[in-house]
């Protein structure tokens, strides 16, 4: 099995992100932050991007009244916009057909809400690649926990030791490591600034077409 991120591996959806974040902070008359500060700040789920939003910076303490306010406005301006802006990376559609082509069985896993998640997958035309797509709001725990990836490999009944992951965060390999899956890792993801090779994952690849050339079959 082969377990796939979306934000950052999959897609690149900063642009419609960012979008979001700046009409939210203008219709909450504060200052708009822009993309570059939006890149470093997802991945951990919408809300978590919102707090960051608020603050301004990666981690602190946020206003839980502002934030209460915030995060529906995010929310209904995210939800007609998940997909406007957003685009695959290069080498997404070719290894999604080599992969289907091996046998594998495929799946996606992300911290990402199903609301989301499920529109982008379909309006970018990959959602039927997937056998299996789970999201933050279908778990206890997200990632960096194992449960994700271990509810996955119940699900379509894969020893997690055969399986691998792709993402492209620290979350992604925290997770792997302690499901006792295998780890590429994409080099041009949302890794909130950090280098992803300081997290060790077992290949980090500039394109995901790259992976066909690193998996024995």
């Amino acid at each position: 099995m082969v377990l796939i991120d979306v934000d950052g591996t999959l897609v690149d959806s900063v642009p419609d992100l960012a979008w979001c974040v700046d009409a939210m902070m203008r219709e909450l008359d504060l200052p708009e932050r822009g993309e570059d500060r939006v890149r470093h700040w997802v991945g951990n789920g919408v809300d978590r991007l919102v707090q960051r939003a608020l603050m301004n910076q990666l981690d602190g303490e946020y206003d839980e009244a502002l934030y209460e306010k915030a995060l529906p406005v995010f929310r209904a301006l995210y939800a007609d916009n998940t997909s406007k802006r957003s685009v695959l990376y290069d080498g997404v559609i070719e290894t999604l057909e080599f992969l289907q082509s091996t046998g594998v069985k495929i799946g996606c896993v992300t911290n990402k809400a199903s609301e989301f998640t499920l529109p982008i997958l379909k309006d970018l035309g990959i959602s039927e690649y997937f056998e299996t797509v789970l999201c933050g709001d279908q778990v206890e725990r997200k990632k960096p926990d194992p449960q994700p990836l271990l509810m996955s490999a119940e699900t379509l009944s894969v020893n997690p030791q055969a399986s691998m992951m792709l993402g492209d965060s620290m979350s992604d390999v925290k997770a792997a490591r302690a499901a006792g899956f295998s780890i590429i890792c994409m080099s041009y993801g949302y890794n909130h600034g950090e280098d992803i090779r300081d997290y060790h994952p077992d290949a980090v690849v500039d394109s995901m077409a790259e992976i066909k050339t690193l998996i024995e079959w």
